[in-house]
């Protein structure tokens, strides 16, 4: 039952615990972009590694971010937001601690699903917590706050890399973590989606992810192997085509999906999980 006003204690306690969860993972969509070259230097990494850094997280974090929601709608959204946060700092240490390219795409990999899993919870929470008249506000100041996260991204990580290190702007998300962790045990409610029955789309699952992979590999310039079977020049305008569509395909499922998630949620009691429940229900 969504109970609490906008304006008090527990009120602005779900709001500081959602925005800094979330501002996590913006921040670390943005802030390593600006780091890496010295990272590129100090691990001796290719041009192909330091964009698998960048892209590894942001593949994993998109890929797996329906599967998040879904979880946190049967299983409790604050308690799949805690574990998505331990799992974001955790994989954050092995990030500060990488010794070499290989370990460090790895750990950005693992930062992706720790943030898929808190991601979708940070709005949910919100939506299973507030009053229908307050939830407006209450997004509005998430939305607001979480942007501000994303836009200081550069900034900070600018700062971290020329008065520190590059490391620490993985290392500085552990205490952030800790912060969040607390204020959700703290002031955040549990909540569940009482509508999320059924098994899970597995298949629905394994397109989302195969889609972002292929879009990954086109960023990164690995063409499929059924093109690179084709003769020169026939791969060539083979490839360029199949960027042009995975790229196409992946920009318009992505916004839809966002676009239809927020306009559903916005009518409805609390949060709807798409694409992953093979009952469909709105």
């Amino acid at each position: 039952m969504s109970t609490i006003a906008w304006g008090t204690p527990t009120g602005r306690g779900v709001i500081a615990a959602a925005t800094l969860g979330s501002g996590l993972t913006l921040l670390d969509g943005t802030v390593v972009n600006v780091a890496l070259r010295t990272m590129g230097d100090d691990l001796d990494a290719s041009l192909a590694q330091l964009q698998w850094i960048s892209n590894g997280y942001l593949l994993s974090l998109a890929s797996l971010i329906l599967l998040g929601g879904s979880l946190g709608d049967r299983l409790g959204r604050r308690r799949v937001f805690v574990v998505g946060t331990i799992w974001f700092a955790a994989a954050s240490l092995l990030c500060g601690l990488a010794p070499n390219a290989e370990v460090l795409i790895a750990a950005r990999v693992l930062q992706g699903i720790g943030g898929a899993l808190l991601t979708p919870g940070s709005l949910a929470m919100i939506q299973g917590a507030f009053r229908t008249e307050d939830r407006g506000r209450a997004i509005g100041a998430w939305s607001g706050l979480g942007g501000i996260a994303a836009a200081l991204g550069p900034l900070v990580g600018g700062l971290l890399v020329d008065h520190a290190s590059w490391r620490w702007i993985f290392l500085i998300n552990l205490p952030l973590a800790v912060l969040t962790v607390w204020l959700a045990i703290r002031w955040v409610p549990e909540t569940r989606d009482p509508r999320a029955q059924g098994r899970f789309d597995v298949g629905g699952a394994v397109l989302v992810i195969s889609q972002f992979t292929l879009l990954g590999d086109c960023r990164t310039g690995r063409r499929p192997s059924f093109i690179e079977a084709a003769e020169p020049a026939e791969a060539d305008r083979l490839y360029r085509r199949f960027h042009e569509q995975v790229a196409a395909a992946g920009l318009t499922v992505a916004t839809g999906v966002f676009r239809a998630q927020m306009q559903v949620e916005l009518v409805n009691d609390g949060p709807v999980t798409l694409l992953l429940d093979s009952r469909k229900r709105f």
